[in-house]
């Protein structure tokens, strides 16, 4: 991971603060691309570092905080080669800005690759200046002096300085050269490993108004938007004037969207002195909607065309066609079949979407949001009030959960266009649950038919998959809606054929946490359990068979820079770990059983046993879940590392158990937490989680644990019932 380390051109800016004090700013270049979508080359990356004269530190957390404890933990690496005294830094959140920042973003476990290093740098060149400063001021060599949390120390006559009395003159130190600046030996950390609470934690507890929806600006309006529950479909007309006459409406008007889900679609704005007001008087809209040919669209229409896309018996398109696998199902001693497939999926954040937007009079638009790629609404901001960049302010808010739907910042837009009619009045838009889950960008559901070959010796010889998916009828937003040619087993397997068929939807589709790999661990891991099952072995077992002798893969480039490939002996060290944490092997108590399942996802490996069984009603109960995951050599911040993976499994359960998005006449028949149950307190079983440090540099945290878990369960009940789960959510009455 030193090949994402800063370039020689990286540099810092340094200067004195009135009334003493230091700051400084650091321009990192990086190599790295916030997102694949992103072609620009030369991001920079700032992070700024302010010392003051009573010894406080103050670090900018440049990345959206969505709960995932990332404004948290990119301080602590700037504060720990910095070697701050933590308990003097405090920790502000910057606004959007690409030229200070680079990439601001919140998806994708991203964070800690991409910031690893260079986080740390800034913190290194800091400290260094500082050593300078108290050199210069004793008239010693700078190699003499040491540093302790927040003061430098000269042992040689006893001499000690805080940082706040050294700032002013380190302001005027020659800035080091970001590329060679020393850093600190692991043995020395003292708060990379430390379990550190949420900078913000405090503040959620006492209920400060620190989230989007706690905007508050003099003047404030709010707005409610009525678009189309079917897909695709174009406003016809509006009673708009009805609605002006409800109590408390100051303004009605419809909007032209600008033909892209993802940013603006038709509807009517309602904005009335409170936001009870203005939902309210939508019901008097009347609205008429041109639904097209997406009104016919379903769920058991959509499940019907999988399986003529099956019956065909041949993709549209071939993912991988290694060896034979025909021939190898012929001479296969035992070949099996199974047909998988799970529903799309809301994402239901805790804060529906919600963005204030104020378009001064000059023309500028300002905007307080809660996205997770802030930089990118702007963008798109920008681009539909034909406005340069720079003449759009985003102010980044806390979020109250996002789990990849604020990834898409069609909220930022629908506010901008609004605003855009009521310069110097600012807006807040807030959507309704029924908003929420109606208008979400789903996880997309999917359709597999497996077959695979084993042979005489109960070796798996051959697998092949007929994966029936989704796609827009052209271009459309960001379709997740895929799999990988190289999904594994493919690469330890001699014949494998995957192939693809996309079904035409207008059902916007967008990453949730693990984005593909919460639904292709589920089928894939429990296919491989019935194979295990064939062959006479256990998963685990079937596993450790498959990357037997084999190294690691190639790499890759993702947005952190060259990312290491797949590595088997990782796969083995999770499994063995969490074999050995549930005893597996060791029968489970009376009327209780196990499963297992792993996954490989956003640099993470993660092995997870589920322990369950079902109640009188036949209802499924789990007790426990052990999870084992390598994410490399250093969990930065335990407290928020097991925040994450605890998060992760708790998610995973509730969407194997009961969580679907149905689809009927073109809308989403699910629209609040009545009929889309998230699970609950009363369902956490014991979580028992330990990670396996690996020597690789630490990645990300907020995806890899959740897709082992569903596999582990379903697993789990065939173990214990004989009866095979293949559709998800769970149908218990197949256990009756």
């Amino acid at each position: 991971m030193r090949d994402i380390a800063l370039a020689r051109r990286g540099f810092l800016k340094a200067s004195a603060l009135v009334g003493g004090g230091f700051a400084l700013a650091a321009s990192i270049p990086m190599a790295a691309r916030a997102m694949a979508a992103e072609q620009a080359e030369g991001g920079m990356l700032n992070a700024f570092v302010t010392i003051n004269p009573d010894n406080t530190i103050t670090i900018i957390g440049k990345n959206p905080e969505i709960g995932q404890g990332i404004k948290t933990m990119l301080p602590m690496l700037i504060a720990e080669e910095l070697d701050a005294d933590w308990d003097q830094v405090r920790i502000l959140q910057g606004d959007t800005d690409a030229a200070r920042y680079g990439p601001q973003l919140a998806g994708g476990s991203f964070a800690t690759p991409m910031n690893w290093i260079p986080m740390r740098q800034v913190g290194a060149a800091a400290r260094q200046m500082l050593l300078a400063a108290a050199a210069q001021t004793w008239g010693v060599e700078a190699s003499s002096l040491t540093t302790e949390p927040n003061a430098v120390v000269h042992a040689a006559s006893g001499r000690r300085a805080s940082y706040g009395s050294l700032a002013s003159v380190a302001a005027g130190m020659q800035v080091p050269d970001l590329a060679a600046v020393p850093l600190k030996d692991a043995a020395q950390f003292r708060i990379i490993g430390r379990a550190i609470g949420g900078i913000d934690s405090p503040r959620i507890v006492k209920g400060e108004p620190i989230f989007g929806v706690d905007t508050q600006l003099p003047g404030m309006v709010y707005a409610a938007y009525e678009r189309s529950p079917v897909y695709g479909a174009r406003l016809v007309s509006a009673d708009v004037a009805a609605a002006k006459a409800q109590a408390g409406v100051i303004d009605a008007f419809t909007i032209e969207g600008n033909g892209k889900a993802d940013e603006l679609v038709d509807g009517v704005a309602v904005i009335a002195s409170n936001w009870w007001l203005a939902n309210r008087a939508r019901s008097a809209l009347n609205v008429q909607w041109d639904q097209g040919e997406w009104a016919n669209h379903s769920t058991a229409g959509y499940t019907a065309q999988a399986a003529e896309a099956w019956a065909s018996g041949t993709p549209q398109e071939v993912l991988n066609n290694k060896g034979d696998f025909a021939a190898a199902a012929a001479s296969a001693a035992k070949v099996i079949e199974a047909e998988y497939s799970y529903p799309f999926l809301a994402h239901v954040a805790m804060e529906p979407m919600n963005c204030t937007a104020l378009m001064h009079e000059d023309g500028r638009m300002e905007m307080w949001a809660p996205s997770q790629t802030p930089q990118g609404g702007l963008a798109v901001v920008a681009s539909y009030l034909g406005l340069p960049q720079d003449k759009v302010t985003v102010h980044i808010t806390r979020m109250g959960g996002g789990f990849g739907r604020r990834l898409t910042n069609d909220y930022m837009v629908q506010v901008a266009a609004i605003a855009k009619r009521m310069p110097g009045t600012p807006v807040q838009l807030i959507w309704s649950r029924e908003d929420d889950v109606r208008s979400d960008f789903f996880r997309p559901g999917g359709y597999h038919k497996f077959k695979a070959a084993i042979d005489g010796s109960g070796k798996l010889v051959g697998i092949q998959d007929h994966f029936v998916t989704f796609d827009y009828p052209a271009g459309g937003p960001f379709n997740p809606a895929s799999m990988p040619a190289s999904e594994f087993p493919a690469n330890y397997v001699p014949n494998v054929h995957y192939g693809m068929t996309k079904l035409r939807t207008a059902i916007p589709m967008g990453a949730l946490r693990a984005p593909t790999s919460n639904a292709l661990a589920f089928v894939f891991q429990s296919f491989l359990d019935e194979v295990a099952q064939a062959s006479g072995k256990d998963l685990p077992s079937l596993m450790l068979e498959l990357i037997d002798g084999a190294g690691p893969e190639q790499g890759g480039r993702g947005p952190a820079g060259p990312t290491p490939g797949f590595n088997p002996a990782r796969l083995a060290g999770v499994t063995r770990k969490v074999m050995e944490m549930a005893n597996w092997g060791t029968p489970a108590a009376e009327g209780r059983a196990k499963g297992f399942g792993f996954y490989f996802s956003h640099q993470g490996y993660f092995a997870e046993v589920v322990e369950a069984s079902l109640d009188a009603r036949n209802q499924v109960v789990i007790h426990d879940v052990w999870c084992a995951g390598d994410v490399g050599a250093h969990i930065i911040n335990p407290h928020g590392a097991l925040n994450q993976v605890e998060g992760s499994i708790i998610d995973g359960l509730g969407q194997a158990l009961q969580l679907a998005v149905e689809f009927e006449g073109g809308a989403a028949k699910q629209s609040n937490f009545h009929n889309y149950q998230l699970p609950r307190m009363p369902m956490v079983p014991n979580l028992h989680v330990e990670f396996v440090k690996s020597d690789n540099a630490p990645t990300g945290l907020g995806e890899p644990a959740l897709p082992p878990v569903i596999p582990a369960l379903t697993n789990a009940l065939f173990a214990l019932t004989g009866k095979r789960v293949r559709k998800l959510p769970i149908d218990t009455s197949q256990f009756a």
